[in-house]
């Protein structure tokens, strides 16, 4: 057995045990004993707030308290990054539900408590780091420039898949989307973050760039990306794996990029082992990394013969053995199958490269005028319109998604089991 080989068994080994201890273990990261009584507290916000319909959070760090508290206030005043704040109120761990332990998936980002509808008075401003509150004051001139151009629903679209700001969409919408399988789309998850490179890449190939000067066009978009939208710690992982991805495909050696993607998944679980268990984007770009390097060749292979024009063939290809690799992990958290999920995502994933095109050119040119960004809006009102249409029509079929319930882990398992037989055989017969 080669070292790389050994290297990447000890990986395993490692991850496999984070599994195991997330199954048994849940740990708490301090003891803390709730007070009847209202507690004052001096900080900074740390984070891009979310701005809701009826409220707005925000990550408060305060020197009292180790790790950070989520504060829950009113929509309005709108507080930013780097305020510094006098915050009254009374502190709460975080719920724990009998579905879901919310306590947990805020420890992964070091949240360990709680504070609802406090009383709050801002005492400066501009106290974050310098870079993050540039990248932040942009991220919301961008925003306001699409507010100012477009009009719901088609702006709340572009402004998730483009700056992640998805708390805007309504609730009607984010069911259609759940129930047509393309609510990754307006999400800046691990998967979106995959396929929009992997699109990108496509497309550059297929305009005549080399296969070295695509992988570094694509790349230095994604930095600027990730930059752009505020460089959250789940875009930043998601950023990682897309990258390893593209470096594989620049160098030729695709099928060897899992080990890298297993040594990126070990190093962040390293720092946040919580990540395995809690975090769902972790999970899906980690299983639609494997799923790209393992099942697209596969369907590459049975589908050689099909015309591939603007290569959408690779598109379709690519999107699929996401898709079929993180199906599991989808049904597990959400509890719900989309069987219109194929069709939805063959007839929007392909505009997406599109859409976030003509966003940027439309948000860029709103921010020197407004009146010239109305003018040539018609382009990504109508890419938005049309998705729109679509899922609010492939979500209105009989039988179009289907709910589980209680779904045990141990069926997941069984899945993962056939695909990993399905393509060991397929590799085999390959082979010889």
């Amino acid at each position: 057995m080669t070292k790389s080989k050994i290297f990447l068994c000890l990986c395993l080994v490692f991850i496999a045990g984070v599994i195991i201890y997330s199954l048994v273990e849940n740990p708490q990261p301090f003891l803390f004993e709730e007070a009847d009584e209202d507690i004052v507290l001096k900080g900074i916000i740390v984070g891009e707030p979310e701005q809701r319909i009826n409220q707005q959070k925000f990550q408060f760090k305060t020197e009292e308290i180790p790790g950070k508290i989520l504060i829950t206030t009113e929509l309005y005043p709108q507080y930013h990054y780097g305020d510094e704040l006098e915050i009254t109120g009374k502190l709460q761990e975080p719920a724990v539900f009998e579905d879901f332990d919310y306590q947990e998936y805020l420890a992964k980002d070091k949240i360990y408590l709680v504070m609802y509808w406090s009383s709050i008075n801002r005492l400066a401003e501009n106290k974050g780091n310098w870079f993050y509150q540039r990248i932040f004051n942009f991220k919301d001139k961008l925003r306001k420039a699409i507010e100012q151009t477009l009009l719901p629903p088609q702006s709340s679209v572009l402004k998730a898949i483009f700056l992640g700001d998805r708390y805007g969409l309504s609730e009607e919408l984010k069911e259609k989307l759940n129930i047509s399988g393309t609510r990754h789309i307006v999400a800046i998850s691990g998967m979106h973050m995959i396929i929009m490179t992997q699109i990108l890449l496509f497309l550059a190939l297929g305009i005549g760039l080399w296969r070295g000067q695509a992988f570094y066009f694509v790349l230095i978009l994604l930095i600027i990306y990730i930059i752009m939208i505020g460089a959250p710690a789940s875009a930043v992982r998601a950023g990682l794996m897309a990258s390893l991805l593209l470096l594989a495909q620049k160098i030729g050696r695709l099928r060897s990029a899992d080990r890298a993607i297993v040594f990126a998944a070990t190093i962040m679980l390293i720092f946040n082992p919580l990540l395995l268990k809690s975090d769902v984007g972790f999970q899906l770009s980690f299983m639609a990394c494997l799923s790209i390097v393992y099942l697209k060749p596969i369907l590459d292979n049975k589908t050689s013969k099909w015309p591939n024009p603007w290569r959408l063939k690779d598109i379709l290809t690519m999107t699929l053995a996401a898709q079929l690799g993180t199906l599991p992990i989808l049904i597990f958290h959400f509890g719900r199958l989309s069987l219109i999920s194929p069709l939805a995502n063959l007839l929007i994933v392909p505009l997406l490269p599109l859409i976030m095109i003509f966003g940027i050119i439309l948000s860029f040119i709103g921010l020197i005028s407004i009146g010239l960004a109305k003018i040539i809006a018609l382009p990504v009102w109508l890419l938005l319109t049309y998705l729109i249409k679509v899922v609010d029509y492939l979500s209105s079929f009989p039988l179009a998604a289907y709910e589980f319930e209680n779904i045990s882990w141990i069926i997941l398992l069984g899945y993962y089991f056939i695909l990993i037989f399905f393509i060991w055989n397929q590799n085999k017969k390959n082979v010889f």
